[in-house]
């Protein structure tokens, strides 16, 4: 039989802390976890202020205390704060004029991640832990977001990217007094060890040749100098603002985005043999089968009956060429490995939960959130990787194992 693993704090310690209670009223507004979090904070004030009188001058010393009540993420608490006659001690565990306890902030931006709005936070908070704060109080704390996400947004990239998926999300955001529909475009990037990278956000009302210049010069003034693949899907004027910054990259079509909206014009019992009799072009052995296939497909009962699809993959046919080029392992990375889209429903949640938003910055602040979230979860690379990165250094050279040194 296991042993019993020994708890950190000895049996007889919590049984004489607890003084005969029940232990479940410990997590009790102003239980047992409050009365030690107060304890233990006004110990380390304490501390810190003998620290503080030991580097002073002669003449300054203790000066009572001041009472100082503080959020805590189970409630509220007051501490006895030590004071100096000079009056010039400034703790560092809780600083002058800060009401909120270490990690408060951290619950409250969690929250505002997963898309709860100011006053969904506020109720939360009231409901959970008895505290009461005001939306003013929610906003300056998520606030301080913005400049992780300026600093964020400028920082420093890898020189090569074999892979970067360009996608664009619909939000709705007020301005002027008007809701207007905006588009929030995002780069994922691959290494070329396979990990991947958010490169930045961009919110925009119009996208065309010059906005996506201004972005892809955005990159390649932060440090990239070559884009091996960039897979957009249908995205306004972007080839000829890419191929102008970084002429060498190759532009192809998503294929995950071009499947699904063409299993847009069906209904939905028609689906799954739609999706089947589809499989047959992006699966061709090159593009000549390829086009063929397309050609079968219209001329077929599923092409007769929804003509819209062959039409639209017969606008997109120039971008959809380059897939053909790439053996199996590389296509897989590009058409059953779409890293986006998982990312690109995370966003939509979080999105559909706060309908629209108040102002450019609200958006930016939750989309920032969600998109750190998601990219602290990326940790291995996809399984199709290995056998890609071999395909990468045959079909690139030089340009492929250069972002492998």
């Amino acid at each position: 039989m296991p042993r019993r693993k020994e708890p950190r704090i000895p049996d007889a310690i919590l049984d004489q802390l607890l003084a005969g209670a029940d232990a479940k009223t410990a997590f009790d507004p102003n239980g047992l976890i409050d009365d030690l979090k107060k304890a233990l904070a006004e110990r380390v004030l304490n501390a810190e202020m003998d620290h503080h009188l030991a580097g002073e001058e002669l003449g300054n010393r203790r000066n009572g205390y001041c009472k100082k009540t503080v959020i805590t993420d189970t409630g509220q608490i007051e501490l006895e704060v030590p004071r100096d006659r000079q009056a010039s001690f400034d703790p560092q565990l809780i600083a002058k004029y800060q009401r909120r306890f270490p990690g408060f902030d951290d619950k409250i931006i969690s929250m505002y991640a997963r898309g709860m709005s100011t006053r969904e936070i506020v109720g939360h908070l009231r409901e959970l832990y008895g505290i009461e704060v005001s939306p003013d109080l929610i906003s300056a704390v998520t606030d301080a977001v913005l400049d992780e996400v300026a600093a964020w947004q400028a920082r420093p990239l890898e020189a090569i990217y074999p892979l970067v998926f360009f996608d664009a999300l619909r939000v709705k955001i007020r301005d002027e007094g008007l809701v207007r529909n905006k588009a929030v475009h995002i780069a994922l990037g691959v290494r070329a060890d396979g990990t991947k990278e958010i490169l930045g956000l961009w919110l925009e009302q119009n996208e065309g040749a010059k906005f996506w210049l201004r972005v892809m010069n955005e990159l390649k003034n932060r440090g990239v100098e070559d884009v091996l693949i960039a897979v957009v899907d249908g995205l306004k004027g972007f080839p000829d603002a890419i191929t102008a910054v970084f002429p060498q990259a190759t532009v192809q079509t998503c294929i995950v985005h071009l499947l699904r909206h063409s299993l847009d014009f069906v209904s939905w019992k028609d689906r799954k043999p739609v999706a089947a009799a589809l499989k047959g072009i992006y699966r061709a052995v090159d593009a000549a089968a390829g086009e063929a296939a397309l050609e079968a497909f219209q001329e077929s009962f599923w092409g007769q009956k929804y003509p819209a699809i062959g039409q639209s993959w017969r606008r997109a046919w120039a971008e959809v060429v380059p897939f053909y080029a790439f053996p199996g392992d590389v296509r897989r990375i590009l058409y059953t490995t779409n890293a986006i889209e998982a990312l690109n429903s995370k966003l939509r949640r979080a999105v559909r939960a706060r309908g629209h938003f108040p102002s450019d910055e609200a958006a930016t602040k939750l989309l920032f959130l969600v998109l750190n979230r998601s990219e602290k979860e990326w940790i291995m690379p996809p399984r199709e990787w290995c056998m890609a990165k071999a395909q990468f250094a045959v079909l690139f050279g030089e340009r492929f194992t250069r972002a492998m040194a």
